[in-house]
């Protein structure tokens, strides 16, 4: 097979030494062959030394990294990474749980890839041409390395590809068929999980261990779990014995969800309400105060244009969110934007403990899970942050 080769400008290639998995476009000195989005391309720097292997895509970024030595991505190559990373996964996936994320991009040395695992069914999103070029291989993979287990292998990348290929794109299976929605477990409890017609892959893995925190603050308080998408921390507030939980979005699909799985955990006799309102209008206009509060936003901003005004954001809501505490309650709260960065969360988070007048303290500072790895070279990866705080 013979590949296109990027020749890098001199002085460019440090970073690629350092294992950096990208290659920006300004730095490519000239090519070799005329290679098309998506194409495998070896890069090498000034004098011709091989560097690394990657997708290229005629943007930004030119070239996403897949492997730092000369390989070509066959089955057998597919099955070598995924049977490593299976190896991994295994070791750190809690007991009584069978969803969680196999490939997580970046941090996997899959530039462009995310994997989800939901109890058989294989979730794959790519977001990068080239890897969702790879698909079938990586399916073919993924049927070795799990044999009988894997049920299904369901293609979601219509909405995570480039605009102009996705419209190419249909979201399908691309290996066997699974109804949905389809219940996982996580921590020992039951969750309906739609990948068809949810948002991302159909599941919020990301915050499985914050989920199983918040338990050890529940027990027999009153609990408000806004944006709750399909109510994760919902049902581990009422799992831990919570007087009362009540939660909120926006979506009416969403509430739907929440329901379900209460009722998929605890049938009708819960102590569990849920709301289909605007977040900030609801801490405005209910005067309750809870215990515990949980702030789980979309992402608020995309990109750096954006971020001021997602730190505006961010901060009303936690101001509103704090002044919904009782005395002596505990707030969890989270960014999953990845331009406003750890620091500036906690920064924001000043501001509206601040403008709501009440003297906080940190008890935990939290990420994403041990299945959402973040490389040492690529930092970019670490987009979950937050906070649990004491509030006087």
């Amino acid at each position: 097979m013979n590949v296109p080769k990027l020749y890098l400008q001199s002085g460019r290639e440090e970073a690629v030494r350092r294992f950096h998995p990208w290659i920006f476009s300004g730095a490519i000195a000239r090519r070799e062959g005329t290679p098309q989005d998506g194409d495998v391309v070896d890069v090498l720097d000034k004098k011709g030394n091989y560097l690394a292997t990657g997708h290229f895509h005629d943007g930004s970024i030119a070239v996403r990294i897949f492997s730092f030595t000369k390989v070509r991505p066959d089955v057998a190559y597919w099955t070598e990474k995924l049977q490593s990373i299976r190896i991994v996964r295994s070791a750190l996936v809690p007991p009584a749980t069978n969803c969680y994320r196999l490939i997580h991009g970046e941090g996997d040395g899959c530039s462009g890839l995310i994997v989800d695992m939901y109890n058989g069914v294989a979730v794959l999103q790519a977001h990068s041409i080239g890897m969702h070029r790879e698909r079938e291989l990586i399916t073919q993979a993924l049927q070795r390395v799990f044999g009988g287990e894997l049920k299904a292998v369901y293609d979601k990348s219509a909405d995570t590809v480039p605009e102009h290929y996705g419209t190419s794109v249909q979201n399908g299976y691309l290996y066997g068929h699974v109804e949905t929605p389809h219940p996982v477990l996580e921590n020992g409890s039951t969750f309906l999980v739609d990948w068809i017609t949810g948002q991302k892959t159909g599941f919020f893995l990301d915050q499985r261990d914050n989920r199983n925190l918040l338990a050890r603050y529940a027990a027999g308080k009153k609990v408000l779990n806004a944006f709750c998408y399909s109510g994760g921390f919902s049902i581990y507030a009422l799992k831990a014995g919570a007087e009362l939980v009540h939660s909120v979005d926006v979506s009416q699909k969403a509430i739907d969800l929440t329901n379900r799985n209460v009722a998929a955990n605890f049938g009708e006799d819960t102590h569990h309400d849920a709301y289909a309102e605007d977040v900030m209008k609801y801490l405005k206009s209910h005067d309750h105060q809870y215990d515990v509060v949980v702030l789980d936003p979309p992402a608020f901003a995309k990109s750096l244009p954006a971020r001021h005004r997602a730190v505006q954001g961010y901060k009303r809501l936690n101001a509103e969110g704090l002044r919904r505490l009782a005395k002596g309650g505990i707030l969890f709260t989270f960014s999953c934007s990845q331009v406003v960065d750890r620091e500036l969360f906690y920064n924001t988070i000043v501001a509206a403990a601040i403008e709501a007048g009440r003297q906080v303290r940190v008890l935990h500072h939290l990420s994403q899970p041990a299945d959402h790895p973040v490389s040492l070279f690529h930092p970019e990866g670490g987009y979950l942050k937050g906070l649990v705080l004491w509030v006087e």
